[in-house]
């Protein structure tokens, strides 16, 4: 954008880019998560420390500004510092802005560009927020304060101004009147002096700093309303701001001379945006223009800072994107540049954060060369002319009809604007623009209506574009709706998506406000959907379509504060959406021993679902409009289904991509999703403005279409403590989604075996695992089947397998897969070998399970199926029926048929009913039957330790005496050399135990009462397999029963009651019985005991 046709001048400044960074308060997001600060600054050092592992990172800039704290707001709602540590605005002026002035009033060419993630502050500290002026402003202001003090009569001082925006590689004139509500992109073209240009922008003379508040106020409005009227937000697009500045005087020659600088003051997209296009493995990556600046942005100040460090041969892709083309004069080129890096300061950005600190790092190496812009005005002016000349001979050799005549033409027309705005007094000029501000209708605010009438106010993602544009409610109805199509009269114009020809009406009078959606009209009102007439209240918050949201401001009578208008931010309105979708913040973060705050991992989950919820809403809008048929909903991933200790452990935020016409399903990673974001908002940008047809997008470029892939449905955990005492398990177990809901039941089980695969009897069980050591463990996994699984319940297309990993083995174990049935048989058995079993097995064996992952496949949907659907055969007199040649028969005989068939449909269903029940019982059976197991190995547990007390006591004693003691250690030594703890005992007695047994009466009884235990459990477990086979056969018949018969269905249930009672009966005997055994033969060890001591 470096208009510099001027003679350069001998004098050169070499110098880097000047870098400095800015830590902003926290926002009442992160307040609300009590966030916790994780940047701290030192002088110009700033240093971030990761919240978990406590590692830093310092980094070293020309400038380190604290904004987080130590300041209050005086009576003029000004930032001032209560300390010397805080940065104000007029701070960052004084060493940035002033910098960007001196250098202007030099000649230099100056850039002064913002960068940091959305909420950052960039905007802050470029333009500023009601009284806290940013660096544009001020210098703006200081600029026509040093013009006035000018007392040079023969030295003239001129100032223009133009105000542009970049948004998916497109340029609008933030400063054009728009044409029929559309505004234009703008070409950048290239010429061979001044480098690059954006032709047609508008370039307006100004004469004080109120005039350039005025423009800069306009521009606000006009890129506010585009975002709200497009799918486009302030966050994804780039604002430039140019401020040229000519000097004009006799120089000590006596020639009229000309001393030029443009200062470029940019506020960049927010940075999270460059780093979205890291889906890995996305056959679409990297495919959208959008991110295409600020990625283009990054490699550039990368192989500059290269170059500078004396890398050769290094290409600077500065054509890549429209922003570094722009920017080519200002990294590396002629100016002097600062860039301001804002800070988010809380532990949730981390990342971010660190990402933002390493980009301004590589940004301070790169080094510019300024040059002073100074030449004779007259010289300029016959340069001109010769280039003309030139231009207009080639043109006529080449002619106009291909490209390069084109081109000529282009900078033909672009000189003759040089010279026209030379050779017109700047009297001519400023006198032409007060007429054109005259005659523009853009400066008609409706702000004063506003202050009589209810007005409905504007959210941006951007704080500094929110409250922009009021739209007052006068008496009457007004209309809202989608621009060109809404009725006459009182009427809003919006063009956001989801936005119906005639959205809604509002009927206001002097008392109340009534919003009354039209049919099909997606209307939200505090985080609930609207779809009836509604008086609106004051600070109600509207969101109509999927991206317009507004904030309802009451009468003048109703408004109390600014502060409550004020607090209504764009993410207090994605919390309330959030919340209302089940999403609720305080409950999210509830811990179980909550002193300690909010869990930091929930609240990153938290942070990446409330960016996610609008996005989702636009992608929804624009596959609705472009009639793709796709679904997007976000969802958590809980990454403890697939832990195999059960653990807690981190969730992630994906998102479910569902075909509405095929049913078809796939899974998006986070990454992915705003990639194909992008593209997908390319895409459609593209088709409202008719450059594309979307009906002849092939599906390998199409970014609603993916392969078929299989889907995680859910997990089963299966606990292997069983297999330590050599016990079978053979269970019905949930299989759970990542939400903890049940999706089928499996039936599983774990049993010892023989070398040759035969199961193992109950006798074969160990009372300690430690006897397992260094012998061969076999053992099968068998997979028998699922029920009910709702996957295939959704769609019968569908099929299912399951598969597990198990210890070290390498390689992954699958079922089968079976389609088309939510009962699937899977038969899957595999015998495992564990020769020898280890220490370390035995522990994966009391701590694991194995995780039995059921995964969901899908067929792809084609013509095939689609024929078979449609060429069923049916019988000849529903094929009459079908044609119409049976119509005219009497029909009463059908109506008898109809009233039978409803009696015996709710027979089956009360059957059904009660069958479900009946399964419930069996399912709590089998539960029961685990707990008592549990409680088994629990009183075992407790005993060992009451006879590990006994035999230490005893030894005590003993060790009292002189003939037992000598010679001998106290502690009790494993087969392994380590002491035994009370779980894990060696079954071989110590030579201090055997000594204490001979010396004490209290070992005899410690071995009759595990003999008697022992004899307890063996007789347990026997009562127990006999009521296992009971279930078993209950399951069988679960599987055999047809719902269709009602006769055998009735005689099912009746002997599956009895069956209930009879397994409830024994079990209840069972349990008691060993508690009584165990029971009473404690109480007679300790009994001995006593009588012993």
């Amino acid at each position: 954008m470096m208009d510099n046709v001027y003679t350069k001048v001998n004098r050169m400044s070499g110098d880097s880019v000047k870098v400095a960074v800015r830590v902003r308060p926290f926002n009442q997001r992160e307040k609300n998560a009590n966030s916790k600060c994780v940047v701290s600054m030192s002088g110009n050092s700033t240093t971030i420390k990761h919240p978990e592992s406590g590692k830093t990172h310092t980094f070293a800039f020309d400038f380190s500004y604290w904004s987080h704290d130590g300041y209050t707001q005086d009576d003029n709602g000004v930032y001032i510092a209560t300390g010397i540590k805080y940065a104000d605005q007029r701070t960052v002026f004084s060493d940035l802005g002033q910098g960007v002035l001196k250098n202007a009033w030099e000649g230099y060419n100056a850039a002064l560009f913002a960068y940091g993630q959305t909420g950052s502050g960039k905007s802050y500290s470029m333009t500023g927020y009601g009284p806290n002026k940013g660096i544009v402003p001020i210098t703006c202001d200081e600029l026509f304060k040093a013009i006035d003090e000018n007392e040079d009569d023969k030295k003239q001082l001129q100032v223009t101004y133009s105000m542009l925006e970049i948004y998916n590689e497109q340029v609008r004139d933030l400063l054009s009147t728009p044409v029929q509500g559309h505004r234009g992109h703008l070409k950048v073209r290239q010429h061979p002096q001044s480098g690059f240009f954006v032709e047609g922008l508008k370039s307006v003379p100004v004469r004080s700093y109120k005039e350039i508040e005025r423009l800069m106020d306009e521009g606000t409005v006009n890129r506010t309303t585009a975002s709200t009227n497009m799918n486009a937000t302030s966050s994804r697009s780039h604002m430039v701001i140019t401020i040229k500045f000519k000097q004009v005087f006799i120089n000590e020659y006596g020639e009229s001379t000309t001393k030029s600088s443009e200062m470029n003051l940019v506020d960049l997209a927010g940075s999270e945006r460059a780093d979205s296009t890291g889906a890995t493995g996305d056959r679409l990556k990297e495919g959208s223009a959008i991110n295409q600046s600020l990625s283009t942005l990054g490699n550039v100040i990368s192989a500059l800072a290269d170059q500078a460090t004396g890398k050769k041969k290094v290409l600077v892709p500065y054509r890549d994107s429209v922003l570094t083309k722009l920017l080519q004069g200002a990294l590396g080129g002629n100016s002097k540049t600062i860039m301001i890096a804002a800070l988010s300061p809380a532990d949730i950005n981390y990342d971010e954060t660190l990402s933002t600190l390493r980009y301004a790092d590589r940004a301070k190496k790169i080094q510019n060369k300024a040059v002073i812009n100074e030449s004779p005005t007259d010289r300029l002016i016959r340069e001109l002319k010769e280039e003309n000349a030139k231009l207009q001979a080639m043109l006529k050799q080449s002619g106009s009809a291909n490209r390069g005549g084109a081109d000529l033409e282009m900078l033909l027309k672009e000189n003759e604007r040089k010279m026209l705005e030379v050779e017109t007094t700047w009297e001519q000029r400023l006198e032409q623009a007060r007429k054109e501000w005259e005659l523009s209708s853009i400066h008609k605010s409706e702000t004063d209506l506003s202050e009589q009438y209810p007005y409905l106010q504007n959210i941006n993602e951007d704080p500094q574009l929110s409250g922009i544009i009021k739209y007052p409610l006068q008496s009457g109805e007004t209309v809202i709706g989608r621009a060109g199509n809404s009725p006459d009269g009182n009427k809003i114009e919006l063009k956001g998506l989801g936005i119906q020809s005639w959205h809604v009406s509002i009927y206001s009078n002097k008392e109340e406000v009534t919003l009354k959606p039209m049919d099909c009209a997606k209307t939200i009102v505090n985080g609930r959907v609207v779809t009836s007439s509604r008086q609106l209240q004051h600070l109600d918050r509207i969101k109509f379509g999927s991206n317009s949201i507004f904030l309802y401001v009451g009468f003048p009578h109703e408004r109390q504060s600014k502060e409550d208008i004020q607090k209504y931010d764009y993410d207090s309105f994605q919390s309330e959406l959030a919340e209302a979708e089940g999403f609720s913040n305080q409950e999210f973060f509830h811990k179980e021993n909550d002193d300690t705050g909010p869990d930091p991992a929930a609240l990153r989950i938290y942070q990446d679902y409330i960016k996610l919820l609008p996005m989702i809403a636009e992608v929804n809008a624009m596959s609705e409009e472009m009639e793709k048929g796709v679904v997007f909903e976000a969802f958590i991933k809980n990454l403890a289904s697939h832990d195999v200790k059960g653990r807690d452990k981190a969730k992630e935020i994906e998102v479910k991509v569902t075909g509405i016409n095929t049913n078809q399903i796939w899974i998006w990673s986070k990454p992915k999703f705003i990639n194909r974001k992008f593209i997908i908002e390319e895409l459609y940008q593209k088709a409202i403005d008719d450059e594309i047809n979307i009906t002849t997008i092939g599906k390998t470029h199409d970014p609603f279409w993916d392969p078929i892939e299989d889907i995680f449905v859910g997990s089963a955990h299966v606990w292997l403590q069983s297999l330590a005492y050599l016990m079978g398990l053979d269970d019905q177990i949930e299989v759970q989604n990542y939400s903890g809901r049940e999706e089928a039941i499996l039936q599983c089980s774990l049993q010892p075996c023989n070398t040759k695969g035969i199961l193992l009897g109950d006798e074969s069980m160990v009372l300690d695992p430690n006897e397992l050591v260094n012998k061969r463990l076999d053992f099968m996994v068998t997979i028998s089947h699922c029920l009910g699984v709702k996957w295939i319940k959704e769609e019968n297309r569908r099929g299912v397998m399951c598969k597990f990993e198990f210890y070290d083995c390498p390689q992954e174990f699958k079922t089968k897969t079976v389609w088309n049935t939510i009962n699937p048989k899977l038969g899957f058995k595999k015998q495992f070998t564990i020769n020898p079993v280890t220490v370390e097995f035995l522990n994966y064996l009391q701590t694991h399970a194995l995780v039995i992952e059921l995964w969901g496949t899908q067929a792809a949907v084609c013509d095939d199926y689609e024929r078979k659907v449609s060429t069923i055969s049916l019988p000849d007199e529903m094929q009459r029926g079908r044609t119409g040649s049976w119509m005219s028969q009497e029909n009463s005989w059908s109506s008898e048929l109809e009233h039978q068939l409803a009696v015996k449909e709710r027979d089956i269903a009360e059957l059904q009913e009660q069958l479900m029940k009946k399964r419930d019982e069996n399912v709590a059976l089998a539960q029961a039957y685990s707990a008592t197991k549990k409680e088994v190995f629990s009183l075992k547990e407790k005993l060992e330790k009451s006879n590990d007390a006994s035999v230490t006591k005893a030894a005590l004693r003993t060790s009292k005496l002189p003939s037992s003691s000598k010679g001998h250690r106290p502690a009790v030594v494993t087969s392994n050399d380590h002491p035994a703890s009370p779980s894990v005992r060696s079954r071989s007695p110590s030579p201090q135990r055997i000594k204490s047994a001979q010396g004490n009466p209290t070992c005899p009884a410690s071995a009759s009462l595990d003999a008697e235990i022992a004899k307890a459990l063996k007789f347990f477990f026997k009562d127990i397999k006999q009521i296992q086979q009971l279930i078993t056969n209950l399951k069988q018949q679960n599987e055999k029963v047809n719902v269709e018969d009602l006769v055998g269905l009735k005689s099912t249930v009746v002997n599956q009651y009895d069956s209930l009672n009879i397994i409830d009966q024994q079990l209840s005997s069972c349990v008691t019985h060993l508690k009584t055994t165990v029971t009473t033969a404690i109480r007679n060890m300790k009994k001995a005991s006593g009588h012993t001591q």
